[in-house]
């Protein structure tokens, strides 16, 4: 099945997918035993598993190694400006909130370049999912620090090691007024997935920080360093409601590192649930212009 298919106005049929209906016409160029594999075959099992079909999902992207999302996975996609996937998806969001909208980027594109659009994205709730692929270091460009690089790694920009101190992702979101925040590993597929699952079905801003290591320019956090340390916050018994056990949970960088949904906070409507020309008439991208033909035509002109 691909993306092309008729929109129908009327009720649909379910139709259960499998994983590899999501499967875009391009195959991904990553490097091999790049993290981003794994979270391309989440997503793609998740969407199955939810029964979301490929027109019902827009994926949008910035740029960076993972920002090349949209062309493997079957959905409507948006390969966009660097830094500026959130704002361009916050658009599509509230021209069409009946769509499922998620974000795939880098922690050097979301962070970085895009802090700003992650941090307001983040405080008006925006009712779309933000996948990051967080390897801790700019791939695309073979090997800079990046907003998460630990403090003293040592890379091409930073030879005798870093003197800046990482963001934490998982911190910032919920100061910011996210509204459903977690932490995946590409390493660990089977949790990832039901993470994205948890995310996709909330209503609001959520944020995934996947680490997803980069095996051919950050060796300091690959697979060996991550698979020791990653642990579930499932199985502490943590409350997703208490923000601030989550931020404690968050700020833990050493034999132990969580895994997992920290933060959660439900009712609070999102972005397009309170812009009251939704309220009716449906989608705003269905709706008429509200212009004759003569009205458009001089409107094309001037733009011409």
């Amino acid at each position: 099945m691909s993306v092309e298919t008729a929109v129908q106005d009327s009720v649909e049929e379910p139709v259960q997918l499998k994983p590899k209906d999501f499967k875009g016409k391009v195959d991904p160029d990553w490097c091999p035993g790049c993290g981003d594999f794994g979270v391309l075959s989440c997503l793609q099992k998740a969407c199955s598993e939810l029964g979301l079909r490929p027109h019902q999902i827009l994926t949008v992207s910035g740029i960076g190694c993972s920002s090349n999302f949209p062309g493997y996975f079957n959905s409507y996609g948006m390969h966009t400006l660097h830094g500026r996937s959130l704002a361009v998806a916050t658009g599509a969001q509230m021209a069409n909130h009946e769509l499922t909208v998620i974000v795939t980027g880098g922690d050097g594109d979301g962070f970085g370049i895009g802090g700003n659009h992650f941090t307001h994205t983040a405080r008006r709730n925006v009712d779309l999912t933000y996948l990051v692929m967080d390897n801790q270091i700019y791939g695309l460009t073979t090997g800079q620090i990046s907003p998460t690089s630990s403090l003293e790694m040592k890379t091409k920009s930073t030879p005798f090691g870093s003197v800046e101190l990482p963001i934490n992702p998982i911190t910032a979101a919920i100061m910011n007024g996210a509204t459903f925040v977690a932490r995946g590993f590409s390493g660990d597929a089977k949790h990832l997935t039901m993470i994205i699952k948890q995310a996709i079905e909330h209503k609001g801003f959520s944020l995934i920080d996947v680490f997803s290591p980069c095996v051919t320019f950050n060796h300091d956090n690959d697979y060996s360093f991550f698979k020791p340390r990653v642990k579930k916050l499932e199985d502490e018994d943590h409350d997703p409601s208490d923000w601030k056990s989550a931020c404690e949970k968050a700020m833990e960088w050493s034999d132990t590192i969580y895994t997992g949904l920290f933060f959660q906070k439900k009712g609070q409507p999102s972005l397009s649930e309170l812009e009251p020309v939704l309220d009716e008439g449906g989608p705003l991208a269905r709706r008429p212009l509200g212009l004759n033909q003569d009205q458009s035509q001089k409107i094309i002109e001037r733009m011409m």
